[in-house]
């Protein structure tokens, strides 16, 4: 059996299955006729004031979209020339279709405290930062409050327009919540995106965006051209879930179930990978990321390690080393993740000298 430490997907029992099912009942039996036609290109009312209400933003601010990574597209969308700046590493989706469009891109490295906001400072100009500020994506680190606090100031200084993508924030397992860039910047120069993928459920392909009042009016002619309505029927059913105050009962469910599948696998780095490898220790999100000794190719390894029966992302996917890799622990059983890393480890120890 392939045991997966790439999907960074919540286990199938991390799925509020019954839940979502009664509420799709109950969503089409109230307001059918709404869902079931064509409605606001801006996403279902009642969500679009839902998320609103919770974010201390008018609902006018709020758009509703196929996932976050469509909000990506759209704020890459409403852009005017000039570089984006991203992490380094950073998500592979956008990074790929930033180049993808030929967009010119700027990497910005990043350490256990996140974005080097003196190296973002020294950059210059920029049409937009990309910034997954909370347990990112791939690396599990988190900007530290002292960093969202000046980089912050640095946006309001240069009025930088920021994408703060934020599908993690709430998967906390330990440690006290630091304050958005939205929150911080005030939303005058930070587009915030958010997911209820990882809270709730990926197949739902709810995600959302707050912006200005005036760039959600001129996303609405997109919105349009792209879907015409967006999938009402999955809002719906998930305002239903919100609607019954579900939501943070099932977040802490997901906390706990995740809690236990990062503890696993820090155990098992420390007990199979101690001084071969070095690991960043998330307090929260889906995913760490691992260093291997510098002679050692991970796009090498992975063909080895499929062949042994475990996978993982290259950490090249995202802009990062050679020696790099994204694990991901959110998916597969604790069984699965020591015996996963177990696997990785023997590979490891047969290919590099101790670090």
């Amino acid at each position: 059996m392939t045991i997966s430490l790439a999907r960074g997907i919540p286990s199938p029992d991390c799925l509020p299955v019954e839940e979502l099912a009664d509420c799709a009942r109950e969503a089409l039996r109230r307001d059918g006729q709404t869902i079931l036609s064509y409605g606001s290109t801006l996403g279902y009312e009642p969500l679009r004031e839902w998320i609103g209400e919770r974010h201390g933003v008018p609902p006018e601010r709020v758009v509703v979209t196929n996932g976050s990574l469509q909000a990506f597209h759209f704020v890459l969308a409403s852009l005017g020339p000039g570089a984006v700046v991203v992490e380094r590493p950073t998500y592979d989706r956008p990074r790929k279709i930033l180049f993808a469009e030929g967009r010119e891109v700027t990497e910005i490295a990043i350490d256990d405290d996140g974005l080097d906001v003196d190296a973002l400072e020294a950059n210059g100009s920029a049409a937009l930062l990309y910034t997954i500020p909370t347990f990112q994506n791939p690396s599990g680190v988190t900007l530290s409050e002292e960093r969202r606090r000046r980089l912050a100031a640095l946006v309001r200084e240069r009025e930088l327009p920021v994408l703060e993508d934020d599908p993690y924030g709430l998967v906390r397992f330990e440690g006290v919540p630091l304050p958005s860039l939205l929150e911080l910047e005030g939303g005058e120069h930070v587009r915030y995106s958010s997911s209820f993928s990882k809270t709730v459920a990926p197949g739902l392909r709810v995600g959302y965006l707050i912006v200005s009042t005036a760039l959600a009016s001129g996303l609405q002619g997109l919105a349009a051209s792209t879907y015409i309505t967006p999938g009402l029927v999955a809002q719906a059913t998930l305002h239903e879930f919100l609607r019954r105050g579900l939501f943070e009962s099932n977040v802490r469910r997901v906390c706990d179930l995740l809690r236990e599948r990062r503890d696993t696998m820090l155990e098992a780095l420390e007990h199979d990978l101690a001084g071969r490898a070095r690991w960043s220790r998330p307090e929260g999100g889906y995913f760490l990321w691992l260093e291997l000794p510098e002679d050692l190719d991970a796009s090498e390894l992975l063909t080895r390690a499929q062949k042994s029966g475990v996978t993982f992302v290259p950490g090249t996917d995202f802009g990062g080393e050679p020696n790099t890799l994204r694990l991901a622990f959110s998916y597969v059983s604790p069984d699965e993740i020591t015996e996963g890393i177990g696997r990785l480890a023997k590979l490891v120890a047969s290919a590099a000298a101790p670090v």
